[in-house]
């Protein structure tokens, strides 16, 4: 097995099961499967006869999952597609109502780890960047097309990076003159573009940049609203709704999202977690990523429960 695709370890796992209230013969979906972490403690938890409906853009990581959860497929259904289709894709299942659904936002590991994927700058290689190689442009495309200004407000909106006009300028400067193809490219680009005492902070001085140009490739932050009340309308009475996210945009849509369905004369949810659960002190310490994911759980209320 390639050594970037197993090194990914989904975050709040025990958290998330939990909260799922995961019970044999439940029917629950990920709407990130990854490369099924989460998935095999979801199905571990619902045996004998629990059904994981597992949705990822990835066709390199619904590949690999299934080769994992080659033992248990009778009880899984894999569907290639983006949460946005979420309905349609649980639909082509056969099945009208589950008992949870899970989103863990961002991009995986392996995905960071893969230089060809064009994600980090830690490795050379292709400006990518799309979760679907399927389908869309590349982030090349988009420095390639991009007026100055609504480059710098994507960098500036999607990134919260202070430097985006300097950034935006750099950028269009330097591609008048060459092809900005690869990673290292970029990040040398970001890098001369900004002040020096920038150069040496706690994160490199590209990183949000690149949070933003993947951000805008898979057009991340439209799709979460639409797929959180989708996700409210699958489940049943009782049923509930996980969201993991890693920064503030992604959580700041969870939240509002989950507050508005909560609220009102129509509210369909109760919010379960007034303040967002975080990865315990160990498991900070023993997985990195986990330090900045939030998760948030709502439960679909019953009609009495809603009068």
């Amino acid at each position: 097995m390639d050594s970037a695709r197993g090194s990914h370890e989904p975050v709040l796992v025990d958290e998330i099961v939990f909260w799922l209230q995961c019970k044999p013969g439940g029917v629950y979906v990920d709407c990130t499967l990854g490369y099924a972490g989460l998935a095999t403690r979801i199905l571990h938890h619902t045996a004998p006869d629990g059904i994981l409906i597992g949705i990822d853009r990835d066709a390199d990581a619904l590949e690999e999952s299934r080769a994992r959860l080659q033992g248990v497929m009778p009880r899984v259904h894999l569907r290639h597609g983006n949460f946005s289709q979420l309905k349609t894709l649980v639909a082509q299942v056969g099945v009208q109502h589950v008992d949870g659904v899970i989103f863990d936002l961002g991009v995986s590991s392996p995905q960071l780890d893969r230089p060809e994927r064009g994600f980090s700058f830690r490795d050379d290689g292709p400006l990518d960047m799309r979760m679907d190689r399927s389908e869309g442009r590349t982030a090349a495309d988009l420095i390639r097309e991009m007026p100055e200004r609504e480059l710098a407000d994507v960098i500036y909106q999607l990134g919260e990076e202070r430097y985006s006009r300097r950034i935006a300028r750099a950028i269009v400067e330097a591609r008048t003159q060459r092809v900005i193809g690869t990673t290292r490219e970029l990040a040398a680009v970001v890098e001369h573009a900004v002040p020096a005492s920038y150069r040496h902070g706690r994160i490199h001085c590209a990183t949000r940049t690149f949070q933003a140009l993947r951000i805008a490739v898979n057009r991340e932050l439209e799709v979460i609203e639409p797929a959180l009340r989708d996700a409210v309308d699958l489940v049943a009475p009782g049923g509930r709704v996980c969201a993991v996210s890693f920064h503030s945009l992604e959580d700041r849509i969870v939240k509002h999202t989950f507050r508005a369905l909560a609220n009102g004369p129509d509210a369909a949810v109760r919010v379960l977690t007034k303040k967002p659960v975080i990865a315990s002190e160990s498991e900070r310490d023993h997985n990195p990523r986990s330090r900045s994911a939030k998760l948030r759980v709502v439960e679909r209320m019953s009609k009495e429960s809603m009068q």
